[in-house]
C-alpha cells in the first residue's frame, strides 16, 4: 500500500465488496421481492447492473416496472433478513474494524439502505464498530456523488479532507475523490478496477492500519 500523506482523523466505509461478500444473497433477496409483488423473474446479472440507480427503493421500481411500495420495500427486507446468515465476511475485516475503531472514528456509507446495512453488519457481527452507519436512502444522490461521504463524515464530527473512504469500485473512489476524502481501494473486493484512480490501495484489510499511523 503507498504511504500517505498524514494520518487520518476519521475512515468511513463501503459495505458490499469491501466488508462482507453478499453478491449471492442481496441479488437472491431482490429477485424473491419483485417476483412477490407481482413482477417478472429477474436474473441476478440484472440485478447488479442496477446497483448503480441507488437505493433499494429505487431498483425495485425499476425491476418491479411500476413504482415500489413500502410493502415492497419491506417484502425486500425480510427476503434480505431469511438469507443473511449466509453473507461472508471478508478474511481480516472484523480484526482490522476492532483495531481501527480504537483509533479514529469509524462510520460506513453504503449504496444499500440503512436497514438493509443494520441487517447484513448486525447478521457478520460488525455493526458494534461503527459509530456511524449510512444507506443510500438517506442521501439525496447517489455514489458517484459525495452526498453520503460528506453526511458520513458529518456525522462522526470530521472534516472530509482529514477522513478516508475505502470502498472497491470505481464509484466508491470517485465519491471519495469530490467529496475531499482519501480514496482508499479495496483491492480484495469483487468490483476492484486496478484502472480506476484511487489515492491509496490497499491489498488486504490490514494496511489500512497505516491510514491512521
Amino acid at each position: 500500500m503507498a504511504e500517505t500523506r498524514q494520518p487520518v482523523a476519521g475512515i468511513v466505509f463501503d459495505m458490499d465488496g469491501t466488508l462482507i461478500e453478499s453478491h449471492r444473497v442481496v441479488p437472491a433477496a431482490y429477485r424473491a421481492a419483485v417476483l412477490d409483488g407481482g413482477g417478472p423473474p429477474r436474473s441476478d446479472a440484472e440485478v447488479i447492473a442496477g446497483y448503480r440507480l441507488g437505493a433499494p427503493v429505487d431498483l425495485l421500481t425499476h425491476l418491479l416496472g411500476r413504482p415500489a411500495t413500502e410493502a415492497d420495500l419491506t417484502c425486500y427486507h425480510e427476503h434480505l433478513a431469511a438469507r443473511a446468515e449466509h453473507i461472508t465476511v471478508y478474511p481480516g475485516v472484523a480484526q482490522l474494524l476492532a483495531e481501527v475503531a480504537g483509533r479514529v472514528p469509524v462510520g460506513l456509507f453504503t449504496g444499500a439502505s440503512h436497514r438493509s446495512a443494520e441487517i447484513l453488519l448486525g447478521s457478520a457481527g460488525l455493526l458494534g464498530h461503527f459509530r456511524v452507519v449510512l444507506g443510500g436512502d438517506q442521501v439525496t444522490r447517489p455514489k458517484p456523488a459525495p452526498d453520503g461521504v460528506e453526511l458520513a463524515c458529518r456525522r462522526l464530527g470530521v472534516a472530509p479532507t482529514r477522513a478516508a473512504y475505502v470502498g472497491d469500485s470505481p464509484l466508491d473512489l470517485r465519491a471519495a475523490r469530490d467529496s475531499g476524502a482519501l480514496a482508499v481501494a479495496a483491492a480484495w473486493g469483487h468490483m476492484h478496477d486496478p484502472t480506476a484512480p484511487a489515492d491509496v490501495t490497499a491489498d488486504h484489510p490490514a494496511d489500512l492500519l497505516a491510514l491512521t499511523a
